[in-house]
């Protein structure tokens, strides 16, 4: 076998083709006696072709996965108009805003997965991180009924992590959109989200209602891209362990 270094072995080949290609062009007549295509073929066939290193190089891309809420399933929070009549639902909403998260990622160079409420994908789910987006009820509570909420997986193997995700989401989300965070108002359901227990407990999880299909509205179908854009930031901000102002919010126990 030989040991020599890759270095070596280039040298000794270029030094074995030279000699070659001496003897065989003192030998073979001259190129006004022979096609000139002649030669320049033999050099071609006879040169060592060293493969460039960056060509040997992929950057993997980081995989995030985005579910969009009820997505598969069922509508979610309807919304009727006064004769019964469904004019908007959630699980419509969520779709368009995951599909421009998905879009936006994509273009910051990540692999995108837009998952189903109940997709098969999500058994044993390892990636990154991911977010599932929903949206709140449609019916009129009262004048404080607007604004956003975020909470983090319960079982994570990584409680800081699943902390910081929240609190890039809460961050960014806020600063972008200008809604107002409800942390008191997060509810079990949203920390015991069954796509949390079905992913693989090393990827880092979070779920969102970006805000109130009746106060709220008018950004959340008007100004999708905008709210699309929050999530997207609160994301690299955790990809790219950013700096974060802080924000109140609650910290995840086990």
């Amino acid at each position: 076998m030989n040991s020599a270094p890759r270095p070596m072995r280039i040298l000794q080949t270029t030094i074995v083709v030279a000699i070659l290609l001496a003897t065989l062009f003192t030998a073979l007549p001259s190129q006004g006696a022979v096609n000139k295509n002649f030669y320049e073929r033999l050099s071609l066939l006879l040169t060592p072709q060293v493969e460039s290193v960056a060509s040997q190089t992929v950057k993997p891309q980081a995989r995030i996965g985005i579910v969009a809420g009820h997505l598969g399933n069922d509508s979610g929070a309807a919304c009727v108009d006064g004769v019964g009549n469904v004019t908007l639902t959630e699980a419509d909403v969520n779709l368009k805003i995951a599909a421009m998260v998905e879009q936006q990622l994509q273009q910051a160079g990540y692999q995108v997965d837009l998952l189903n409420e109940f997709d098969t994908r999500l058994n044993g789910y390892r990636a990154l991180a991911i977010v599932s987006i929903h949206n709140d009820s449609c019916e009129y509570v009262n004048d404080g009924a607007t604004g956003f909420k975020v909470a983090a997986a319960l079982n994570t193997n990584d409680v800081n992590r699943a902390n910081r995700l929240t609190a890039c989401l809460v961050d960014r989300y806020q600063k972008t959109t200008k809604l107002t965070f409800h942390a008191g108002s997060i509810t079990s359901d949203m920390r015991e989200y069954h796509a949390f227990r079905e992913i693989d407990p090393s990827t880092v999880a979070a779920i969102i209602e970006t805000g109130f299909l009746n106060l709220d509205r008018e950004i959340l179908t008007k100004n999708t891209d905008q709210v699309a854009a929050g999530i997207v930031d609160g994301i690299l901000c955790f990809a790219n362990n950013e700096n974060i102002e802080s924000t109140p919010i609650p910290n995840l126990t086990p």
